[in-house]
């Protein structure tokens, strides 16, 4: 067993998490939406308004901040007026991009903002600059926030007479590739028109979002962020910059989600933890041109993407989802809390059957995967505040990069949260962390642990689940012992 000393220092305050850190992102792709989380009034699977009951039951209670929708890809080949007004009259269209399948449309601004409703979730649109113009753009923020213009009287005709508060709206979807395929200078060009034509109405505050860059593509944050700083009062014509990353440890190649080695394991804990490299770096651009802060670093599309399951459409993106990533899900959310100075937003990829999923679905049976577990163990850190956390330690195996152990920790209303992964396969590790300043009366641990291919399916879907643990807490110092290979949230609480 491995000593790892930790040290806490609760004045030492960096910065507030937002809790749109922790959202989603649903993309019309395989069965994300349709079967997924839209069934429809008439199904026999429960439902309110279409939308599966047992999936919103399930983002409620990890408190979804925000959802990414309609893509993308699928995003630059949307137009919007598709999916409004009655179902039966909708265009039908073919899905291009994903699989070839027939879009019916059934699932369109209103049910969104139904699905929004149900979870307790803000609105993030994602608006269609590729293949889209800049009228229908400028109309869709009209049709959904406006009161009182004939967009408005349209959306009223369709069922909703009062606006929709729309907080998110993103300008475009990796306009770098399937969006356009564009250079960063014409994608500057385009981003500022449409944005200057995307208006606030009735109070409505719109929070633009710019298509960044592709992992490490350095060049196009430079150029975009020349190009969009001093363009007005607050944040000007952009909030917020959207990077995109997968892990993918043996790119252009996909590996199995459940079968793999020890090496790809540790290769995968690797390609997770680049994730802080390339937020530094990102970081570091931007603060040259934008020290005040007023512009956030929003992490779009992440996740694990590996082969889809055998005997599924490919175009669906259907995979596993084992407790290694679970592990890439603790990294990564522990990594974008210590960057919440610049990191805004953050979305998983994807919210049902989709990539790393949430939640799986099959007619009328729901599991929840273990990286739904792991949102479920950091809920907490939603609007704290981060507080110096320093984790000492050797690396997770000889010949990687990726430390053996992961962690961040906030304070929110008397309240402090850690959360901590150990991405080692073979060791456990005694944490002995010196708290400071913080004067607890009692402690709580929960885990989740497993082997690293361990998952849950319909037959078996509680295999991985969260368990409570023993952790020590006397005179402001906390001991606890974490298994290989798990992810665990302790809280510590004042009276």
């Amino acid at each position: 067993m491995k000593q790892i000393a930790m040290l806490i220092n609760a004045r030492d305050t960096l910065s507030h998490i937002r809790p749109e850190i922790y959202g989603h992102f649903a993309e019309h792709l395989g069965r994300c939406i349709y079967g997924g989380i839209f069934v429809g009034e008439d199904s026999p699977v429960p439902n309110v308004n279409g939308i599966r009951s047992d999936v919103a039951e399930a983002l409620r209670h990890i408190r979804v901040p925000a959802v990414r929708w309609p893509g993308g890809c699928f995003a630059e080949e949307y137009h919007w007026r598709d999916g409004v007004g009655p179902r039966e009259q909708r265009k039908k269209v073919v899905n291009v991009n994903w699989g070839g399948v027939v879009e019916d449309n059934s699932f369109g601004t209103h049910e969104y903002m139904e699905l929004c409703r149900q979870i307790g979730s803000k609105p993030y649109i994602n608006a269609n600059l590729g293949s889209g113009t800049v009228r229908e753009m400028e109309e869709w923020v009209e049709y959904v926030t406006a009161a009182g213009t004939p967009m408005a009287e349209l959306r009223a005709a369709n069922g909703h007479p009062e606006p929709w508060q729309l907080p998110y709206l993103g300008i475009g979807n990796e306009n770098w590739g399937c969006g356009g395929q564009m250079t960063p200078e014409t994608y500057a060009a385009e981003y500022r028109k449409y944005a200057s034509f995307c208006r606030d109405h009735q109070g409505n505050r719109l929070h633009r979002i710019a298509c960044g860059p592709s992992s490490a593509d350095y060049h196009w944050m430079e150029v975009l962020m020349r190009s969009l700083t001093g363009t007005g009062g607050g944040c000007g014509l952009a909030c917020g910059i959207d990077l995109h990353y997968y892990t993918m440890p043996i790119w252009p190649e996909m590996d199995s989600a459940t079968d793999f080695d020890d090496k790809l394991h540790y290769a995968t804990m690797d390609s997770a933890f680049f994730t802080d490299e390339l937020l530094t770096r990102h970081t570091e651009i931007m603060n040259r041109f934008d020290p005040e802060n007023k512009i956030g670093l929003v992490v779009g599309e992440w996740g694990c993407w590996h082969q889809v399951e055998p005997g599924t459409n490919p175009g669906f993106l259907y995979q596993q989802n084992a407790m290694r990533d679970a592990l890439v899900a603790a990294i990564e959310l522990n990594i974008f809390n210590r960057h919440s100075g610049r990191v805004r937003m953050a979305n998983l990829a994807q919210t049902v059957n989709v990539l790393q999923s949430l939640l799986l679905t099959e007619g009328d049976k729901m599991v929840k995967t273990p990286t739904y577990h792991v949102f479920d163990l950091y809920k907490e850190h939603q609007d704290g505040t981060l507080v110096y956390c320093y984790t000492d330690g050797d690396k997770a195996a000889d010949g990687y990069k990726a430390p053996m152990i992961s962690s961040s920790c906030s304070v929110k209303n008397s309240v402090m949260t850690l959360t901590l992964a150990n991405c080692s396969l073979t060791e456990a590790a005694q944490i002995d962390c010196d708290v400071c300043h913080f004067p607890a009366d009692t402690v709580r641990a929960r885990i989740l642990t497993a082997d690293t291919h361990a998952f849950n399916d319909f037959g078996h879907p509680d295999d991985v689940v969260i368990q409570p643990w023993k952790a020590e807490w006397q005179d402001g110092r906390l001991s606890v012992v974490l298994p290989s290979c798990s992810v665990m949230e302790i809280t510590l609480r004042k009276a």
